[in-house]
């Protein structure tokens, strides 16, 4: 407020007050005219006051008093506050509204949970895929609605990297896709997608890798056969013994990827855990490191630490071909005067098998989609190695049935460290002193 309308209110006063004193003392009652006219005074801004209080209750339907002074300058602070205030609201309702039609564009379901993961709203669709009634489901509890029990898990373990896939509640053939991202003071935010086409395109994906190898297998050993039949045929002339023996590896290189996307096929498949059959991996691992050493070329160095001599409950065809594969990868990407160390060991967290190489390593960005099928860090040098592609990931699939993770450590030129680490309950000494 200006510091003049002040002055001018206390100038005035002060004249009200020297007129009551003049007029006062001529009459000869000074008291009475002072108090008379002081009384008129107060009255006077009561009344503005009370003119001010009702505005202020009625605003919204009455027009502002018509004030002079300092009232005046009150009546325009409050008008620019209340101006101010309307602005500012229709800016947020205009917000507010944007926000509506952009999270009722958008394909996802938006739910917006509290600290207790109540439901705090949620869009069209999100209505939609989960069968949400507004107004009725507001400040319900999440999993009292959605009671799928991997849902339900996945809020509990507050790990939200990943989405978790459902069941829609009202069609079994719905797939959704939820994943929650943690914001503000313990609120969170959850996305729902329908993953029904994904999950399906999958699906016919895997049918028909399972199927085309499947059918391959056949031909492919048909075709072998000739080849090695043609081959070892001392009549056949010396001009074809190398076009014969390029055929027969790449016969071989075939009816491998062929071997791979059955085996890899069947893990995926299979969705249960791996079986209880006790696996001497210590015994495994010798007879592994014992075949590279056989074979004509291979690093200078090949050892073996066995730390335990512990057994896995689990399926041995999948062990052997999880350590199978791991070595095969170290000794393939190892130069001769190169090391490769593998060990096994176990401790309070479980069993781990390990595999060290001094070959040429692994790009960091290239680690994480390296379990992938058919990836290749360099595609050139994994043709040059006759490598299929699909090793790691039978790898990943295989360590998933028996509840065990992957960890790869790798620098370029100096090598890799490709770790398994399989839980307690894997281990067959644990497991027996435990039932005991």
């Amino acid at each position: 407020m200006p510091v003049s309308a002040w002055t001018f209110a206390l100038a005035r006063l002060f004249a009200i007050v020297a007129a009551a004193v003049v007029l006062g003392w001529m009459t000869g009652y000074l008291a009475p005219t002072v108090i008379v006219v002081m009384s008129g005074y107060i009255a006077l801004n009561f009344t503005r006051l009370y003119r001010l209080e009702r505005w202020l209750r009625h605003r919204r339907t009455e027009d502002p008093p018509d004030l002079s002074g300092v009232w005046g300058d009150i009546v325009a602070l409050v008008m620019r506050i209340y101006r101010r205030k309307q602005y500012h609201k229709r800016r947020i309702v205009q917000v507010f509204r944007e926000f509506r039609r952009m999270t009722t564009a958008v394909p996802d379901g938006i739910v917006v949970l509290g600290a207790e993961r109540e439901i705090q709203w949620f869009n069209r669709n999100a209505a939609r895929l989960l069968a949400l009634r507004r107004k009725v489901d507001f400040g319900q509890r999440i999993e009292n609605l959605v009671r799928q029990p991997d849902f339900v898990a996945y809020l509990e373990r507050g790990d939200y990297l990943l989405p978790v896939l459902v069941r829609a509640v009202f069609d079994s053939e719905v797939h959704l896709s939820m994943q929650v991202v943690a914001y503000g003071a313990g609120q969170k935010l959850m996305i729902v997608r329908d993953v029904t086409r994904e999950i399906r395109l999958e699906s016919m994906r895997k049918d028909f890798v399972a199927n085309a190898s499947h059918e391959l297998r056949s031909p492919l050993t048909v075709i072998a056969g000739y080849v090695d039949a043609l081959a070892e045929d001392t009549e056949i002339d010396q001009a074809w013994r190398k076009p014969l023996e390029e055929m027969r590896r790449q016969a071989e290189r075939m009816r491998a990827v062929v071997d791979d996307l059955i085996e890899l096929s069947k893990l995926e498949a299979t969705g249960r855990e791996a079986g209880d059959e006790v696996v001497d991996v210590a015994g495994m691992l010798s007879l592994l490191r014992r075949d590279v050493l056989s074979r004509t070329t291979h690093p200078r160095d090949v050892t073996l630490k066995l730390d335990s001599t512990a057994r896995l409950l689990g399926s041995e065809p999948e062990l052997h071909s999880i350590f199978s594969n791991l070595i095969t990868n170290a000794i393939k990407y190892t130069p001769n005067d190169g090391r490769v160390d593998i060990r096994w060991w176990t401790d309070a967290d479980g069993a781990h098998f390990s595999v060290a190489d001094t070959g040429v390593g692994i790009a960091r960005e290239h680690i994480p989609r390296i379990t992938e099928r058919f990836y290749r860090v360099d595609p050139g040098r994994a043709r040059a190695t006759g490598g299929s592609g699909l090793g790691l990931a039978i790898v990943k699939h295989a360590l998933q049935r028996h509840n065990a993770t992957l960890r790869i450590d790798s620098e370029p030129g100096k090598g890799s460290t490709f770790a398994c680490h399989f839980p307690v309950r894997r281990i067959y000494n644990q497991t027996l002193m435990a039932a005991q």
